[in-house]
């Protein structure tokens, strides 16, 4: 993994072996931020990164002038690692150790991007669940966007606020916007 663009942009990130994670490749990264940067000024934007991870994403936005970043992911593991790459490039990210669907429901806070990378064996009925959780709580701004990544087997469209798939590899890319 590395970081494709940015004041960082080449940088590799190597988390511990021992994570329970399957992070986004470069490629989907990569073309993914092509997709977000005709859309978003970086710079402008909040961010909020669920299942988290290595912090792939999370560290990709920063890089790129985002300085409003929530990570959020269960594993203590990677929360630390998270906080500790983020202290010691200067990110502006608030890593937190949650549940996700608990953070979902006891959360308030609205972001204008809200990305989510779930392990790919979550239920349909629990992909169901974070999407509703993230409408019926105002997770997302107005003009805000959702991305689900997901694998292929995996068939969210009939979702509402369902804008477009991106497949990229073995991965999938649903958008959701919400309108003003």
């Amino acid at each position: 993994m590395r970081i494709i663009s940015g004041t960082h942009k080449g940088r590799r990130i190597t988390a511990p072996k021992n994570l329970p994670v399957r992070p986004t490749t470069d490629m989907a990264k990569e073309a993914l931020f092509n997709i977000l940067g005709n859309r978003f000024y970086f710079e402008e934007i909040s961010v909020l990164d669920l299942f988290a991870g290595t912090g792939n994403m999370s560290f990709e936005f920063a890089s790129r002038g985002c300085t409003a970043i929530t990570s959020v992911d269960s594993h203590p593991g990677c929360v630390k690692f998270i906080a500790a790459k983020a202290g010691e490039w200067n990110f502006k990210i608030r890593a937190i150790k949650m549940d996700v669907f608990k953070f979902l429901g006891s959360v308030g806070e609205s972001y204008d991007l809200v990305f989510l990378d779930p392990p790919y064996d979550l239920s349909p009925e629990q992909f169901c669940d974070i999407h509703r959780l993230v409408y019926e709580h105002n997770f997302l701004k107005p003009d805000g966007m959702l991305i689900i990544e997901h694998s292929k087997r995996m068939d969210l469209s009939h979702l509402a606020h369902h804008a477009s798939v991106r497949k990229y590899g073995s991965s999938l890319f649903s958008f959701y916007e919400r309108e003003v």
